[in-house]
């Protein structure tokens, strides 16, 4: 009966022209380098980043993803560079994004920068035929969905401080209709436009407790304006204690932890709060990332952001 009833929805999602949204995180206060090139070097290390996301889990062919990146400032100079590898399996289809990232950033004020990036995609996306209704399976034109290559381009600005940040971006310019008949699309990549924010407050004046309220909001046409909500407490640098609210979908719980200097482990859930929530027990995110400093030590102000 789930089986059914998700690819069910998948048909009614694709047949429609219903426009395809990019993967999303429930922790993309640390993934930022996937939906705004801007951030690539902002954080002033060589940042190594791995994420892996199954969402609904007990539903037959829900989204998983996985989810790579790796990025740094050049030298002293004013550019920043990234390079990153998204692979987005849902039902019988499977695509990865593989991006490199460059950024320019220019000193706004004793405290704040503002950087500038742009965003070069190279979109592989399958489709597994055996996986469709078996009166679909030997129709030629799924059988060109297999491989196919489509390039895209997307930018973004990105205002930061220490304790602060707030970013606009677009990761891909180009919309793509992956199957045509008759000008309808089965499966189609739209533009999605983000706006992501937060501030980081010290609750004490040794700055033991520190509290950072973000938002992330997704626009794409077609679809319903994605707001995502949450509130993380950070204690002694070390420990870290969220929750987050996505917008008549989800609620989420989040805890990390700075293992060493360098070393940073998260988890997130998220439990559904519409009617998907009788069809499946929630999704999960775990994500690792890695930094080497150059100046042999931690930064000044550890952020988690």
């Amino acid at each position: 009966m789930r089986t059914k009833l998700f690819f069910f929805v998948i048909l009614l999602v694709t047949c429609s022209g219903y426009s395809q949204q990019d993967a999303q995180y429930t922790q993309y206060m640390y993934n930022t380098i996937n939906i705004n090139p801007a951030y690539a070097g902002s954080r002033g290390a060589l940042s190594i980043f791995g994420l892996y996301r199954t969402q609904w889990v007990g539903l037959d062919g829900a989204p998983e993803t996985s989810s790579f990146s790796v990025n740094s400032p050049i030298n002293n100079s004013k550019l920043g560079i990234g390079a990153s590898l998204v692979n987005d399996k849902i039902g019988p289809t499977n695509e990865n994004n593989i991006s490199v990232d460059v950024s320019y950033t220019v000193q706004t004020s004793a405290d704040f920068k503002l950087s500038f990036g742009i965003k070069g995609t190279a979109n592989i996306f399958n489709l597994d035929v055996n996986k469709l209704n078996p009166a679909d399976q030997g129709d030629p034109q799924f059988q060109d969905l297999n491989n196919k290559f489509s390039p895209n381009v997307g930018a973004g600005v990105y205002w930061h401080s220490d304790k602060a940040y707030i970013g606009l971006s677009v990761p891909n310019f180009i919309e793509t209709n992956r199957y045509d008949d008759n000008d309808v699309a089965i499966y189609k990549d739209k533009i999605n436009y983000y706006l992501i924010g937060g501030y980081v407050f010290n609750l004490d004046k040794y700055e033991y407790v520190k509290f950072k309220p973000a938002v992330l909001a997704k626009m794409v046409q077609g679809a319903p304006l994605q707001v995502d909500l949450s509130a993380n407490f950070m204690f002694y640098d070390k420990f870290m204690l969220g929750a987050a609210y996505r917008w008549s979908a989800s609620l989420s719980a989040m805890v990390g932890f700075q293992i060493t200097d360098g070393l940073y482990l998260g988890y997130g859930y998220d439990r559904e709060t519409s009617n998907l929530n009788n069809y499946n027990s929630g999704s999960h995110e775990i994500f690792l990332r890695y930094e080497f400093f150059s100046n042999k030590g931690k930064m000044t102000t550890p952020r988690f952001f």
